[in-house]
């Protein structure tokens, strides 16, 4: 296991739990508790836990991880969200992704199928809110990227704010392909920070199908700024560990389940 890895376990346990024992924490990753010490220690110093007496509480000053721990939760879920995501796009169609790791990862599945690229004409247009989603698209003859303006989120790396929004409200998507910070069966879709919301929602409203790509882990959660109703929804993407009784839940909302 690779430092960024483990340490990006210490986040996830820590965001189950909300806190950290040593030794408990070593035990479940199968290192010492002095590395598991150091590991709390750098992550206490970028300000995303606090350090306490034998373990850790999460920082008061946000509860959000930074898109680069995120992408190491429930990676396998993840890519197999993504190529189910990506397998639903036509070429030539219009494509709205917004930030996320599971998006980013629908992003390169979509910029690696062979169907796609034609021999430098362009198959697909994506517009994106998200920098580094745009940075590994820009590379890709085939892909027209189209990128809001807007104000950087650290985080997410989202650009957000009315910049934003007014790209969005000025195009035509096919597909809006959505990541989550929640999904719940009456309250819809979520994020933590309103900012965000906002330019989903535009995303959203501005699409034909809205399909949003959730991993089992934040489905039945609520967060604080709810951007797409059940209605609005038009698949639901998650994984196997879906439970049949959540699926069931969704279904009656009216959004069909695919779980990947």
């Amino acid at each position: 296991m690779t430092t960024h890895t483990r340490r990006a376990r210490l986040l996830e346990l820590l965001g189950d739990r909300h806190r950290i024992d040593v030794n408990e924490a070593a035990r479940q990753l199968g290192v010492s508790a002095a590395t598991v010490r150091r590991d709390l220690r750098e992550l206490a110093n970028r300000q995303l836990l606090v350090r306490t007496h034998g373990g850790a509480l999460p920082s008061g000053v946000s509860h959000e991880l930074p898109l680069r721990h995120k992408s190491t939760r429930r990676a396998e879920d993840k890519l197999r969200i993504a190529q189910a995501a990506a397998a639903l796009v036509p070429a030539g169609a219009v494509v709205g992704l917004n930030g996320g790791s599971t998006t980013t990862e629908v992003a390169r599945e979509l910029a690696a199928r062979p169907d796609l690229m034609t021999g430098g004409r362009t198959a697909l247009t994506v517009v994106t809110n998200a920098i580094n989603i745009a940075a590994e698209l820009a590379v890709r003859p085939h892909i027209r990227t189209v990128v809001t303006g807007g104000l950087a989120r650290p985080t997410s790396y989202e650009l957000t704010g009315l910049p934003a929004t007014l790209v969005l409200e000025h195009v035509s998507l096919d597909y809006a392909v959505l990541g989550v910070a929640a999904l719940d069966p009456e309250a819809g879709a979520a994020t933590a920070e309103e900012s965000e919301a906002q330019v989903n929602r535009v995303m959203a409203n501005r699409a034909r199908t809205v399909v949003v790509v959730a991993d089992s882990g934040k489905l039945g959660r609520r967060a604080f700024a709810t951007f797409c109703p059940p209605h609005q929804i038009d698949l639901l993407l998650t994984d196997t560990r879906a439970s049949d009784t959540l699926v069931s839940a969704f279904q009656i909302r009216g959004i069909p389940v695919q779980r990947c």
